[in-house]
């Protein structure tokens, strides 16, 4: 684990030093950068988020970062998505505008009903097998959003209730979105960045390893 070094997507809307605190806290080494030869060094990235869809895009798109996400998830590198971090990784959103994402998780990103917040503690719960997920079956994150993912039902892992079941978990592969932050939710938000991060990397390897046999 010690050995696993994190590298933190900078573009500029991130909540960087508390995914940057939270990550050292667990013993990783950890790189912010926008810069993609700065990332490629890094075992598992990681796309914070906070504010709104289209701005966040453009900022993307501004550090051409947006082929470089999808050309890493094409080589099945591991990526996480934080918050709105996690909606960026869809298909494309509602908010404000309709605005094309990076679409490495097909669904897209909606209002939640009468334009209610979503702010607090609550349990996330697994409805498919995942052998990252299971041990933060029914453990309590903290969440702060109003929009929500809305896809077919493969790629959705966990769920929440509020006033409608939520999204709180999506993955596709080496790619997984988080919608609560588990950088503010103690020791459950450590314990699932240590299971996701270990078996993503793991994964990484098996695949490497099988490509060089």
């Amino acid at each position: 684990m010690s050995a696993v070094t994190i590298g933190i997507v900078d573009y500029g809307m991130g909540n960087h030093a508390s995914v940057m605190h939270s990550l050292k806290n667990m013993g990783l080494k950890v790189r912010v950068s926008a810069d993609p030869q700065a990332l490629d060094s890094t075992d598992v990235l990681i796309l914070p988020g906070v504010g709104a869809f289209p701005s966040a895009m453009q900022a993307l798109h501004d550090r051409r970062l947006v082929s470089y996400l999808q050309q890493q998830a094409e080589r099945q590198r591991p990526i996480i998505g934080i918050c709105l971090g996690m909606q960026l990784l869809t298909t494309a959103s509602h908010e404000y505008q309709y605005t094309l994402g990076l679409d490495l998780i097909a669904g897209e990103v909606v209002p939640l009903p009468e334009s209610q917040w979503h702010i607090g503690w609550n349990t996330i719960k697994c409805i498919q097998e995942d052998v990252l997920l299971q041990a933060s079956d029914n453990e309590v994150f903290y969440f702060n959003h109003s929009f929500t993912y809305q896809g077919v039902d493969k790629y959705q892992i966990a769920m929440s209730q509020h006033s409608q079941p939520i999204a709180s978990v999506i993955r596709n592969g080496s790619i997984v979105g988080l919608q609560f932050h588990p950088e503010k939710s103690q020791v459950a938000g450590r314990e699932l960045l240590k299971n996701l991060i270990v078996g993503l990397v793991d994964a990484k390897k098996e695949i490497d390893g099988s490509c060089h046999g």
